[in-house]
């Protein structure tokens, strides 16, 4: 059943519309090929498709538990996984950007 969910997943990506009219990638190209790779097991994989999806998964697990639970440490923890995935969304856009030129 899981492998079923993954190929129809595969099969109905999405497709860019930034890159599809401006002909270059936007800031989150990749995230849905790296999230199909952690959902194939292949986390290596998945952090050189789009390195801010671990950190970015996290931050909404997180998230979702401390407005659950209340945790004292949540929204200090929340602000740096937050800015973590801005630093690693924006660096890797630039890379990508960069080597296509």
């Amino acid at each position: 059943m899981w492998q079923n969910i993954i190929n129809w997943l595969e099969n109905h990506l999405a497709t860019c519309t930034f890159q599809k009219h401006f002909g270059i990638a936007c800031p989150g190209c990749g995230l849905q090929t790296s999230l199909l790779a952690l959902l194939k097991g292949d986390i290596w994989e998945a952090i050189l498709l789009y390195p801010a999806l671990i950190p970015i998964l996290s931050m909404l697990t997180l998230l979702i538990l401390h407005l659950k639970f209340k945790f004292s440490w949540g929204a200090i923890i929340l602000k740096y996984l937050f800015f973590l995935s801005v630093f690693l969304v924006l660096a890797s856009y630039a890379i990508k950007i960069s080597s296509a030129f």
